[in-house]
C-alpha cells in the first residue's frame, strides 16, 4: 500500500513491506519504485523492514518541485528514514546514489550505511577516451535526444542500451507503466531537469562520509566508458577503509532489476554487516 509523506514542496510516496532493520530503497531518473520490485521479495524474507521510495517527480510521488538535485533527494530520504524512526541503511541508484552519499555524510546518525548502484557521485566529463567507447557514446547520444526533445521514445532506447544483453521477463510492461508516467504531467520535465542536474554535491560530500559504503557497478553499463574504473574513483574519494566495490558481470545501469539475484547476494552481507534493528 502506498504511504505519503509530506515534505517541503510536495509528498514523497513510498511504501514499506517487512519487519526487522530498515532499508531504504532509492531509484534512478526517470523510474518508479518499481524499479526494485525483484529486489524487496528477497530482501523482507531476509528479515529486513524495506521502505521502496518514489523520487521527487516519479511514480506517484509530486510531479513538479523547485529543484531536484541530489541534495534534495538526499532531504526526501532522509525525511522517510526520520518517519519511520530509524537508522536506516540507504540503497540508491544513480542519481539517488549520489544522493545517498549526501545524505550519509549530512545526516550520520540517520544512515548506517550506504549502497550505490551504478551511482553518479562524482563531477563528470567527458573525455577523448570515453568517447572511444561506442557504448558510451551511443548511450550518451540517446540521452541527449531525450533532454533535448523530451521524448519518451529516446528515452526508452536509451533504457534498451542500459539494459545490455537480458531484458527482465516483464520488460514490455516496465516500458508501457514508464512511459504511462512519463505520459503524466510534470514528469517528463522532472527527468530532463533531473538530466540536467551535476553531480557536484555529492562529490563535495564524498570525503565526510564516515558510513561504510558498497558501490555496485554493471560491467557494461554504457554511462562510463570503464565502469570498473568509476566505481574505484568513487572509492579513492571516500575516506580510507569506508568504500568497497563489487561489479556485477554483464549488467548494464540496472544490475538491481537485470541482476536482482547477483544485486541481492552483494546487499545481504553488507545488510547483515551493517543494518540495525
Amino acid at each position: 500500500m502506498t504511504e505519503f509523506l509530506t515534505v517541503d514542496g510536495g509528498t514523497i510516496a513510498y511504501d514499506v513491506t517487512g519487519t526487522g532493520p530498515l532499508v531504504v530503497l532509492a531509484h534512478g531518473m526517470g523510474d518508479s519504485r518499481a524499479s526494485y520490485r525483484f529486489v524487496v521479495p528477497p530482501l523482507v524474507a531476509s528479515g529486513y523492514r524495506v521502505a521502496n521510495v518514489d523520487l521527487r517527480g516519479c511514480g506517484e510521488s509530486s510531479a513538479v518541485w523547485s529543484s531536484y538535485t541530489r541534495t534534495d533527494i538526499a532531504g526526501d530520504l532522509l525525511a522517510v528514514v526520520r518517519h519511520l524512526g530509524g537508522p536506516a541503511v540507504l540503497v540508491g541508484q544513480s542519481i539517488s546514489g549520489g544522493a545517498a552519499t549526501v545524505a550519509a555524510a549530512l545526516a550520520p546518525d540517520l544512515v548506517d550505511g550506504i549502497v550505490e548502484i551504478a551511482p553518479f557521485t562524482r563531477k563528470q566529463a567527458i573525455s577523448l577516451g570515453s568517447l572511444r567507447s561506442k557504448s558510451y557514446r551511443t548511450g550518451m547520444v540517446r540521452l541527449l535526444m531525450m533532454a533535448v526533445l523530451g521524448s519518451t521514445t529516446w528515452w526508452h532506447r536509451y533504457l534498451d542500451h542500459a539494459f545490455p544483453g537480458r531484458k527482465p521477463a516483464d520488460w514490455s510492461t516496465q516500458l508501457e507503466n514508464n512511459r504511462a508516467m512519463l505520459a503524466e504531467p510534470g514528469r517528463m520535465k522532472a527527468l530532463q531537469a533531473m538530466g540536467r542536474t551535476p553531480a557536484t554535491d555529492a562529490a563535495e560530500q564524498l570525503a565526510d562520509v564516515r558510513c561504510p559504503a558498497l558501490i555496485i557497478e554493471g560491467s557494461l553499463d554504457p554511462d562510463w566508458a570503464d565502469p570498473r574504473a568509476e566505481g574505484e574513483a568513487i572509492v579513492a574519494e571516500l575516506p580510507s577503509g569506508v568504500g568497497t566495490l563489487a561489479v556485477v558481470d554483464g549488467a548494464g545501469h540496472y544490475p538491481h532489476t537485470q541482476y536482482p539475484d547477483e544485486t541481492v547476494a552483494l546487499l545481504l552481507p553488507f545488510l547483515g554487516a551493517h543494518a540495525r534493528a
